[in-house]
Parts: structure tokens; sequence; C-alpha cells
């Protein structure tokens, strides 16, 4: 074996796990990998960001697109809490990912040494935590033991970070180990007594209605789930920021169970007297803040299968629980035995009519028409496209009338953060275009947008191009929202001031436009499309236009009027 630097050997193992690219803010305290990419810039590309929770934001992306984990390299105390956002957001995204921390030295530990932080403390695992596991690594010669294990816990089970503390002088040590073989994702399947109690419950059930989503999907796994839904002609719904699981034009689907859901969905999920959750896990925002599906005993009949059995009766405690990856679990399902004849194929019908009835806008003011902008956006961009967003009511105009055809069409098309983290849109999308070369879209906000807007600069330098669509009220407009439906007229902390943002986008080497009517929109997507540099589109929305419901007066007088 031949001896090399330990920074190099790390890099080596990266390899054998297939990665091709890794993010990071360069620091001191890991320049012997920063050496080791050096050495290997030929099969893999340290992607050069400006700020680490940028970095973080588009290893997630990278986790979520491959189905293994993304890479991401900062260094200690402020590196490494920068970069938190991102592994928190892989964590509640159920998003596999490993971060790597350059660390202070061995012989430095312990004292509070310049920039030193206790990551097991700070990242620590738990069901509240950031991350599945946090290992340091002080035996340079176990690098590819750590390594592995890291690859192989952020993707079995539940998927999630795992975080490996990286000590600057083991980095430099010389050793002559080799990397461990490529690990693969274990796949856990149902248990056949199960599934004859799933069909049981179907067979009994009048009003049954699927709500899939979570990490571990694959094409081949969605394409399973359709032919499953077809087979029992199941209304499938897709829970929170998963809207690319099940395709949205098909006849079964019900819509997204998330934030700003269809009323209509909302009822119809009170309703069935049987939900069948796949990969799901029914949070917060899939379940309406734990109204639609009440726990610890829902009303309706639940089934849950998760791949995780710490996931599983945790929330919830369903009649029937079923421990299975998604994969194996829709594979196991459309093999399922259907009957000749189905009672409930006039409730899915009508479940359906209600996602098509939700696509009809409400008219609001103003001289940009947001229905209209995403119906071009429908027209023009990819069927492969990657949609991107972070957090914000802007998010909703794409959440409500953007149709994916998604992961059963065989490509991801949507990134978005379920944990809620503003900034993540168009980190995300540069990713996704420097990672698959396909067409990435980003809504961004104007304060989202100033959370990452940086990263341009990082796409420009690596030849990335992703189109980002701009929407500027002047406000933080998710908090003015809420301001006004608790406290009305009251504005404090949620206005902006904001930059030139067509100029700043060009600063970065973006092309940067400004329109201020719908009509000027489309020859600007067109034109964004065809060039091959970078476009920001900034889109000056009239900050009446507050939900795709309803305006902010609205709110307001339903406040003040309200007993």
């Amino acid at each position: 074996m031949t001896q090399k630097l330990a920074g190099h050997l790390l890099v080596e193992c990266l390899l054998a796990q297939g990665v091709t690219h890794a993010f990071g803010v360069p620091g001191e305290s890991y320049l012997a990998v920063l050496d080791g990419f050096h050495a290997h810039a030929e099969r893999i590309q340290f992607v050069i960001c400006r700020h680490e929770g940028g970095a973080a934001f588009m290893a997630e992306a990278q986790g979520k697109l491959t189905g293994r984990p993304g890479v991401c390299f900062v260094t200690r105390g402020p590196g490494a809490t920068n970069a938190s956002i991102g592994v928190h957001t892989a964590f509640q995204d159920s998003t596999p990912m490993v971060l790597l921390v350059g660390d202070v030295a061995s012989d430095t530990r312990d004292r509070e040494a310049f920039q030193e932080v206790d990551f097991c403390s700070f990242f620590g695992p738990s069901t509240k935590g950031m991350a599945k596991r946090v290992e340091r690594i002080d035996d340079a010669r176990r690098i590819p033991e750590y390594v592995a294990r890291a690859f192989a816990t952020a993707m079995n089970g539940r998927p999630g970070p795992v975080v490996l503390v990286l000590p600057e002088d083991m980095l430099t040590q010389v050793v002559d180990a080799e990397p461990l073989p490529r690990v693969e994702a274990v796949e856990a399947w149902s248990d056949p007594g199960a599934l004859r109690r799933l069909r049981e419950m179907l067979l009994a059930a009048q009003r049954p209605l699927v709500i899939a989503g979570g990490g571990g999907w694959t094409p081949q796994a969605a394409q399973a789930l359709q032919r499953f839904a077809e087979n029992w002609q199941l209304p499938v719904g897709n829970a929170f920021r998963f809207q690319d699981t099940f395709d949205n034009h098909h006849p079964l689907y019900a819509g997204d169970v998330g934030i700003g859901i269809n009323p209509r969905l909302a009822q119809r999920i009170r309703e069935s007297d049987l939900i069948l959750a796949l990969g799901a896990r029914l949070g917060e925002m899939t379940t309406s803040g734990y109204t639609l599906i009440e726990p610890p005993r829902p009303q309706q009949k639940l089934v849950h299968v998760h791949a995780s059995a710490e996931e599983l009766n945790r929330v919830y405690q369903a009649d029937l629980a079923i421990c299975a990856t998604m994969n194996a679990a829709a594979r196991s399902l459309e093999v399922l035995t259907a009957p000749p004849t189905l009672s409930w194929s006039e409730w899915s019908a009508a479940v359906h009519a209600d996602y098509e009835a939700n696509l009809r806008p409400q008219e609001l003011p103003g001289e940009v028409d947001m229905p209209a902008i995403v119906a071009t956006l429908q027209r023009h961009l990819p069927a492969d496209a990657v949609l991107t967003n972070g957090a914000g009511n802007f998010a909703s105009w794409v959440h409500r009338f953007f149709r994916h055809h998604g992961l059963a069409k065989g490509h991801k098309t949507q990134l978005a953060p379920t944990v809620g983290a503003m900034g993540y849109g168009v980190p995300a999308g540069i990713a996704a275009n420097l990672l698959t070369g396909r067409t990435a879209f980003t809504i961004a906000g104007d304060g989202d947008f100033l959370m990452n807007g940086q990263e341009l600069a990082t796409a420009v330098q690596h030849g990335g191009k992703s189109i980002v669509v701009l929407l500027n009220n002047g406000m933080y407009g998710t908090i003015r929202m809420h301001q006004e439906r608790h406290y009305p007229g009251r504005v404090s902390g949620s206005q902006l001031s904001n930059p030139d943002f067509a100029a700043l986008a060009c600063a970065y080497g973006y092309v940067g436009v400004r329109i201020t009517r719908t009509e000027e929109f489309e020859p600007q997507l067109v034109a964004a499309l065809a060039r091959e540099q970078g476009t920001l589109i900034e889109v000056m929305l009239d900050p009446e236009v507050i939900t795709t419901r309803g305006t902010l007066s609205a709110i307001t007088e339903a406040a003040l009027t309200r007993p």
C-alpha cells in the first residue's frame, strides 16, 4: 500500500463512495484535504461556496437529488455553526448528508482553543437533534471505517445527516490505509402478514386516501406507487414539499398536503376512514398543526409505512405500522391484489376534482398576475427542470399552481425545505444545475434571496446556471401576514429596504432584469432559457398580493372585525 497524507486518503474514500462534487468554504483546519482535492481534481470537484450555510444547502440538495449523501466541508467553530442550518434541514427533510468539519488540533482540545466547539454536544444525535451521528476521527488509519459508516448511517433507515469531525493534526498524518468499498442502502421489506392486514383494511374502507412523501423515494418506487394507486383506484396526496412523489397530472392526484392546503382536500382528509401514509413523518406542516390527523390516536384508521422503526408509533399510534424502505414498500404494494370492483371510485374522482378546482385562481389586485406567471413557467420549463425555493409566502404560487410530473417520469423535480429554512432556493438551484446539467429554476422572495444570494458568484465561478424569479414586495411577507392576523395595523420588524436586485445580479455575473407587468415576463423567461448565463428576473409584486387566496387588507380587516 502506498503511503499518503490522511487528507488525501479522506478524498480517496469519498471517491470510493461515488462522490463527484463536494461543497464547502475552505479553512486552514483542513488544508490537507484541500490538497487531496487538488491531487484528484480530474475525478472530484470541490465547489467553492461563499458561505457555509449556502454550501450546506447545496450538499443537502445533492442528497435529495441523488439519494446518496451530499458532502459538505467546513472549518471549525464559525464554519460549522454557519453550516448547521443545512444539517438541520437534512435532519427534518430526511435527506442523506455528510458534513465534514475541520477541527482544532488534538493537543489543544478541551482548552477552549481558537474556534473550538464541542461538536458532539452541538450537533448531538437524538430525536430532537440535528444529526443522526456525530463522530471524531482521531486515528487516521480508521478514516475508511468512519467514512463508510457515515455513508451507511446517512442512507439507512430514515435518511439524514452525519457529522465527521477532523482534527487538523490527524489530517497531516502519513498512513498506508486504503478506502473501503462503496456502501449501499439496505432495503427493509414489508412483513407479509402486515400486507395481508393492509389488504383487509383497504377492503373494509369507504373513503381511503394515500399521503406519500419523505426521503428515500426513487423513480422505480414512485412508478410502483402509481401502479398500486391505479390497481386500487386510490387518491394520492403528496406530503409537504414532496410534490414530485406522485405525478400531479394523474387522474388520481389529490394535491399537496402542506402549508396553504386546499380547504377541500383538508376536509377530505378529515372525512377519510383510512389514511395510508407512505414515507411521510406526518409532521406539523403536513397535518396542519396536528389537526387533520390528531395524535396520538387519529380519528381515521392509520397505516403508517416508514423506513425507520424509531419513527413508527413515535407521534401517532398507527392501526398498522410497517417498517420498510420506500422502494421495497412500493414494490410490495403494487402486487397487492385488488378486487374486481371498488366502492370508492366516486370518492377518488371527487378528490381529484377538488384538486382541479383549486387550480382556478382567485382574482387579486396589481399589474402582475402570479397564476399567469406560473402558467408561463409550466409552458416553457422542460419537463425535467428542477424547481427550488426557500421559505416564504412567495413559494405558495408554485406549490399551488405548478404541476410536477416528477419521480414517476424518472427525475426528482422539486427541492424545497420542509424545515422551512429561508435562503435554501438559490444554492439548491445552483447545486442542481452543477450536478445534473438540467434546467434549474428558483423562486425567491426579497428577504429570502438576501439570505444566500451571494452564491450566484459560486455559480458563475463553476460554470453553473440557474434562473431566479425574485418576487419583491418590500417585506418579510409571511411575518407581515401573521402580524396583520394577530396585531393588525401594528407593523414592526417586517419592512425591508432593498437593493437594486437586477443590478446586484449583474455584479455577480448573472443577467439581471426587472419587470412590473405580467406580459413582460414570458419574453424574459424565454431569453433566460436560451442564454448560457444565469438570469435573475426581479418581479415587482404588489404588497397587497400576500397569499394565493387573499389580500393583506382583507387579512387586516378580518382581524379588526374579529370578536
